[in-house]
Order: structure tokens, then sequence, then C-alpha cells
């Protein structure tokens, strides 16, 4: 990835050794990758100990620790570390358990990410990870055993013991000199903090060759204070941090130049201006034809208005990543042009469409069925940022294309937030709220408190306006500037302005606009059901008004009633 840069350094030695036992039940593994993984994903450092009262302790230990190098290095580029942590410690946890019933595998894991200026810790069990920073030495994990007895210790949480894994996660900033130790207890307990301080602080500034030697050293130390268990320990010292200069960034960000406005009939890398699309003070969207084989595409430029901003550059350079990573028919897809590309631009397909806000002027007050059927295809597109761990921020009918077959499709990126890179530092500031008022959650403007959730809020107001022609909330959405004033938003039927929506398509609706998002539905896939069959939770139909629950019966009922006051009348006056 050529816009983002990871200068993270590391000098680490390691030993793990079966001391007096006959087989070596831990485990240790450091991964240092290259890039982008380095900048995207950091680098691992992970100490495993099998339990020894399981039967298959070594394997535990040695499954554990390849896999979680081989699986979280396998997780989507944009997942943040901690989803990636997890999803792969959970589905590891669940195959330990199902071999757990012929032999019994059980182990300890301790886990540090060194990601941008973050270490992220996972931790289960009695292996240790140490910080020493400057004179602090901190131990940041806590042994789950409890003692029974004669100082019998025993485990209560590990790796393999319980299909619910409850594993402790942890995040700590890092600063350059840092020094961690992982170990197994092996070593931690038979030599005491105080003494692994004094050595760690002693080696602090030696090479790799002195902290390898310092590993064996504290070895041979914890085999003479008569430890009897595997001996297992890691040091890695943190040399370098994400760079606090701007200008290798911006260096990298500015590789390629911006291309100048383009005009219908200029040319670019082989692609031909049929005709200027959009043009705004961040963008331009052309669409082009590509000379050779006569295909249509759009091309999206940056705005030079921007030229020496770092963090738009970097948002642009984003929304192509994006979009060559999200593979979904209701999405539209970023291409790799042909030629290598002589400026900065993304090139898209072309969608023979019309854009919603378009389509709902010819369709105002659509009918509910038609607007349940567009969201649901809309909802399947947002699921699949959402599986890449990435927020549109930016759902509204500017950005939907409905094609001419009625399928719509998402067409801009240019707002999302992705978890795992946002994870990485910059000596610049990111643009964070880039949605659109009239469309975004509350939340999104106050605060980090953004989710999921965030982006069922923007298609709910999309679908309420479907519906009714109207924006919810009388239109003050976009009037809320301050987070105690997100109370006053008081939620408006959508039966009042089209009688034809159903009362509990209503309730559906109003859940998913709530103001305070923990009140939304825990997923879109929730919410689309309901949308489509009555929830029995949300509206006791015997309750409503009954303008709600028949509308189009109580309007055949008052009109009768009107035809025949007229015709009393009528018949009064000229009989």
């Amino acid at each position: 990835m050529k816009h983002l840069i990871s200068s993270i350094a590391i000098t680490a030695g390691q030993i793990s050794s079966q001391g007096k036992k006959d087989e070596n039940q831990d485990c240790i593994g450091l991964c240092i990758p290259n890039e982008p993984s380095l900048s995207l994903k950091g680098v691992a450092a992970i100490v495993a100990d099998g339990v020894s009262a399981s039967a298959a302790a070594k394997e535990a230990s040695e499954t554990s620790v390849r896999t979680f190098i081989s699986d979280y290095y396998a997780t989507p580029e944009a997942w943040s570390v901690k989803k990636s942590g997890q999803r792969v410690l959970s589905a590891l946890n669940r195959w330990l358990v199902g071999q757990g019933t012929i032999q019994g595998h059980l182990t300890t894991f301790s886990a540090v990410i060194f990601k941008s200026k973050k270490a992220f810790i996972f931790h289960v069990g009695d292996t240790r990870i140490y910080r020493l920073r400057g004179s602090d030495f901190e131990c940041l994990t806590q042994d789950h055993e409890t003692v029974v007895g004669d100082k019998q210790r025993y485990l209560y949480r590990a790796m393999g013991m319980s299909q619910s894994l409850d594993m402790d996660y942890r995040e700590e900033a890092l600063h350059q000199g840092d020094i961690f130790f992982l170990s197994s207890d092996g070593i931690h307990d038979y030599i005491d903090e105080q003494s692994i301080r004094a050595q760690l602080i002693g080696h602090r500034h030696h090479d790799k060759e002195s902290i390898q030697d310092l590993t064996e050293i504290l070895v041979k130390q914890a085999l003479s204070a008569g430890s009897h268990d595997n001996l297992s320990c890691q040091i890695i010292r943190v040399d370098q941090l994400s760079l606090d200069n701007a200008d290798p960034f911006y260096d990298s960000l500015t590789e390629l130049p911006f291309p100048p406005p383009l005009s219908v009939g200029d040319r670019i890398d082989g692609y031909e201006v049929d005709s200027i699309i959009h043009e705004s003070q961040r963008s331009q969207v052309y669409k082009v034809c590509d000379c050779e084989n006569q295909q249509y595409y759009i091309l999206k430029t940056p705005s030079l208005n921007y030229l020496d901003d770092p963090a738009y550059i970097e948002r642009f350079s984003t929304e192509q990543w994006i979009g060559k990573r999200i593979e979904n028919p209701y999405v539209v897809k970023t291409l790799t042009p042909t030629k290598p590309p002589s400026a900065l631009y993304t090139l898209m397909e072309y969608i023979d469409g019309v854009r919603l806000d378009k389509w709902m002027m010819h369709h105002p007050k659509a009918e509910p069925q038609e607007v349940v059927r567009i969201a649901e295809l809309l909802s399947r597109a947002i699921r699949a940022f959402h599986r890449k761990d990435i927020l549109h921020q930016d759902i509204k009918p500017e950005n939907i294309i409905i094609q001419a077959d009625g399928i719509p499709k998402i067409i801009d990126f240019g707002a999302c937030y992705v978890a795992g890179i946002n994870e990485i530092d910059t000596p610049y500031s990111r643009e964070q709220a880039l949605g659109t008022a009239d469309y975004s959650a509350p939340e999104t403007r106050f605060g980090d408190n953004k989710s999921f959730a965030s982006d069922q809020f923007s298609l709910a107001v999309v679908i309420y306006e479907m519906l009714t022609a109207k924006l919810p909330f009388d239109g003050k959405l976009a009037n809320i500037n301050h987070e105690r004033k997100v109370s006053s938003l008081q939620y408006e039927s959508a039966c009042l302005h089209n009688p034809l929506v159903p009362p509990w398509m209503d309730k559906a609706i109003e859940k998913a606009l709530s103001p305070q998002a923990s009140q939304r539905y825990e997923s879109l896939s929730e919410f689309i059901y309901d949308l489509k069959k009555p929830n029995p939770k949300l509206v006791a139909r015997g309750q409503q008004p009954l303008i709600h629950r028949y509308p189009i019966l109580l309007w055949k009922c008052i009109s009768a009633i009107q035809a025949v006051i007229i015709l009393g009348l009528l018949y009064f006056f000229l009989g």
C-alpha cells in the first residue's frame, strides 16, 4: 500500500528449552512481515505453554502458535487487530476443544501485536507479558490460576478448556525504547521480577546478539534456581516507531501527480473523456471510453484544491484500496487500469442507471414493497463493507445508482472508516466526520462512538425518504450540533405522510432511526426482516390508532360517509 508507511523496527531475542523435562511443551513465535503486512498487521510475538495435565499439551501449544501466526496475517487487511485476533483465537479455541474430547488439548497463550504506535495484547493462562519503560517494570497480564490446598496451583482459564473463550485483551501505547519480556512460568516462577528488570536495563542498549545471549542466561538462571519446567522467553526492544515527520509520508502519498482538470475529448492513459458527470470542490468524476476496446468506464480524479493536503490524498488513495477489496453485486467495481497510471485517479465500472435522488423525483412516496426490495439489496452491499470491518459513513441517495433493471449499487467510498488503517498512526490528523449531515447518525459527529449501527441509521433515513418524500425528524437532524441536543429529536411517523406504509414497517424504521445507537437493531438483517414481516414485540396491533391499523379502510369509510352526507344534502335542498 503506497500511501501507508510503517517504520516500526524491533530488536528481538528468544529461546525455548525443554529444561529437565523429557519433552518441550512450550512454543514461541515471532513474525516480522514485509510490507504491506508490516503496516497493516504489525509484528506478532507469542509464547504458549501446553498444560501438562492434558494429554496433547505439546500439540496444543505448537498448533496455537503456528495457527495464530498464519491465520492472523490471512485475515482481511481492513480488519482491526482486535477483530482479527479475536476471530482467529475463537476459531482456534473451538478446534482445540473439539480435539480435547479425545486427548485434551490445553495451552496458555500470550501474544502481543506491535502495530504503528500501539501494543495489542491477547492473553489467557499463566504465561506473562512484561514491559520495561525507563526504570518501570510492569506485568501487563494477569495469571488465570487459583491456589488450592498445599500451594497447588490450577489454571481456571486456558485455550481449549471451554467452548466459550474468555480471553483478556488490552491496548497499550508504545514508546521508543520500550522493552517487552514474554515468558512461561518455567522462568518467571524461578527468577524474581527485580532480577529480570535489572538485567533488561543492563542490556537495553545492546545489539541483537547480546539480547539473544540474555535469553540464554535467564534460562540457565532459572534452571540453577530449581526450575523443573520447560523454559521459554522472548525479549523485544522497540527501536523505532512510525515516523513523526510528515515529509516521508507526504513523499509516499505524492508518488503520482494529480491530473489536471479534464474536458470532453481529453485523454489520459488511453482513456478519452466522453462526458463530465460530476464536479465538486473535492473531486471530479468523468465518463471515459477506453480507446482500445471502446468500453465505457468511470474515472474519478482528486481536486487540485488539496494538492498539498496529505490527509485528503491518503483518503483518496484509501478509497481506491477499499474498492478493490469489496466484491459484491450491489457495490460498484473498482478496476485496475490496463497500463501503469501516470497520475492519481480511480477507475471504476460504468453503470447505466439513475441516481437514487433522481429516481425518487420520479417515484415520490414509492410503493412500500419496492422500497423494501431496494433496501434489502442495499443492506447486502453495506454488510459487505462491515464484513471487512469498514463503515461506509455516507449512505445517501446521491451515492446510490438504480440500474435500468432496478438493481441498486453503492458507488462511492470516499467517507469510509477502515478500522485496520485507522490504527496506523500518521503525523497529520485524519478527516473524521465526513458523512452528509441529513443522513448521518448523531454519534458520528461526537467522539469515536461510530459503529455498524451508524450505517443502519443512514439506510433508515434513505428508506424513510423513499416512502414519504421527506426527511425524518422534520429535517432537523442536520441542525444537531451538540450531543446534548440528540434527545430532542422526535420521530414523526412515516404513516402520517404516506398512509400506505404499514404500521409495523413504520415501527421498524423508527427503531433503526433511534438517536441512541444502542437502541437500534443489533444487525441489518434483523432490520430488513422486520421491514418485511410484522414484529409483535415492536407493535401491539390492537393498541395502534385506527388510522395506523387500517389506513385504506378508514379513508374508504370516511369517503363513504361524506358521500352519504352530500347525497342527503342534495335531496334536502333539491327535493
